[in-house]
């Protein structure tokens, strides 16, 4: 081989490597970004689930002391 296929070979190998390296670190970037927003979601979720059940117990009770009113009466 010639030294100027020596170094085109060089070269390309070194630009892929470099090509992979940013791809593995955009799909790092990527992973961490979903799983922040997974996170955020289940977060969302939780605050909503905690929030209705207060809600339903807030219902519970007054439904309690409505009975309890009656049966004193």
């Amino acid at each position: 081989m010639t030294r100027k296929a020596l170094l085109a070979v060089a070269l390309g190998t070194l630009l892929a490597g470099v090509g992979c390296r940013h791809t593995q670190e955009g799909a790092k970037e990527d992973a961490e970004r979903a799983a922040e927003k997974t996170g955020d979601a289940a977060e969302k979720a939780g605050d909503k689930a905690e929030d209705a059940a207060e809600k339903a117990g807030d219902e519970a009770e007054k439904a309690g002391d409505k009975i309890e009113e009656k049966t004193d009466n």
